[in-house]
């Protein structure tokens, strides 16, 4: 009988594809987004909580959000709350919690989500896991979450796999980043092809294993440092760690690299919630197709997101697909799939400022 494995949740990021609602002081995956009553923080807790005890779950995040940590997740310990002094994407901080967990329960399963995704059909969604758990077992396996795509997204990556190459999990062909449009539509069309959830489950010693391999300066490093896990020395380690390591993703540094990924299909309702548009797609709209948060009088629009924090009354005219959205001392009017000039919107509002990021 499998033991009841390790949770690692990702919540460091800075959410800047949905400022100004998202800011650097809290980002998104520490706000409400949903309406719910819950963070996405708490409402990744919650979910996982299904399938392990909250001494099993470990949250790693930027070194500024701990405290938000604490705040929202009061179930933890201190030790189950990883500080990154540095973000340097996610194969550095999915490494930490790998021998981190490793020191704790040589062996031990875990599973790596986001903190910020969305996850409906969660029965379908625990069935998928409990089949990556199933394959994890296998040592030097890793396993990843794809998602069977309904349409030619491009915002997201993709992995192709090999038909019919195993039971639970089938083996992973290639990942590519995210597509230009036409190749989303080929990937459609192909049938073989997933959305890379960027969510997995591993044994901590396969994980080691696929470092010492392919990362062999990051695995030298942590292991070297393996004494200082679960001491006061170390938080000091992992401040002259970071100072070493590049920043990388996991899906590159390591995923791309290894020749024993495979990968679980999916077939429950996700999104990672990446913008204002994949949130546009699953709230709630009026008969024109808007989403209106806050006090608004919309005249001929339509396909629009319109979100006020305050008690203003916003009123649109001659809008389609448009976000217009306020929050704190910030309006942001611009097109819905506008989130790749999102940087720039940040980037251009610290120069008036640091208090509108």
């Amino acid at each position: 009988m499998q033991q009841k494995p390790f949770i690692v949740i990702m919540a460091g990021g800075i959410g800047s594809r949905f400022w100004p609602y998202s800011r650097r002081k809290r980002p998104k995956q520490f706000l409400d987004i949903l309406g719910t009553g819950r963070t996405l923080l708490q409402m990744t807790y919650d979910r996982f909580r299904e399938l392990a005890e909250p001494e099993q779950f470990f949250v790693i995040t930027y070194r500024k959000y701990v405290h938000l940590v604490k705040e929202q997740l009061p179930e933890l310990e201190d030790h189950q709350i990883l500080s990154e002094p540095n973000r340097k994407n996610t194969a550095p901080c999915i490494a930490y919690a790998g021998y981190k967990i490793h020191s704790i329960s040589p062996g031990a399963t875990m599973i790596i989500t986001p903190a910020d995704h969305l996850i409906q059909q969660e029965m379908k969604f625990f069935k998928a896991i409990q089949k990556a758990l199933n394959a994890a077992q296998t040592e030097g396996h890793l396993i990843t979450l794809g998602i069977q795509p309904n349409r030619p997204e491009t915002g997201y990556g993709y992995i192709q796999y090999v038909e019919g190459s195993g039971k639970d999990a089938v083996k992973v062909k290639t990942f590519t980043e995210k597509p230009n449009l036409k190749l989303a539509k080929t990937f459609l069309e192909s049938g073989d092809f997933v959305w890379n959830s960027g969510m997995f489950v591993w044994k901590s010693t396969s994980l080691i294993y696929a470092l010492e391999k392919h990362m062999p300066d990051l695995a030298e490093v942590f292991q070297e440092g393996m004494e200082n896990f679960g001491t006061e020395k170390e938080a000091e380690f992992i401040s002259k760690a970071y100072l070493q390591f590049k920043n990388i993703s996991v899906d590159y540094g390591l995923m791309e690299k290894s020749s024993d990924v495979y990968v679980v299909l999916g077939d429950f309702t996700w999104s990672d919630l990446g913008s204002w548009r994949s949130l546009h797609e699953i709230r709630e709209k009026d008969e024109e197709g808007n989403v209106i948060e806050g006090q608004a009088i919309l005249i001929d629009t339509k396909n629009s997101y319109i979100k006020s924090d305050s008690e203003k009354l916003i009123v649109v005219e001659g809008l389609e697909d448009y976000l217009v959205s306020e929050s704190e001392n910030v309006l942001l009017i611009c097109p819905l799939d506008g989130d790749k000039r999102f940087r720039h919107f940040v980037t251009n509002a610290r120069k008036k400022g640091e208090e509108y990021i």
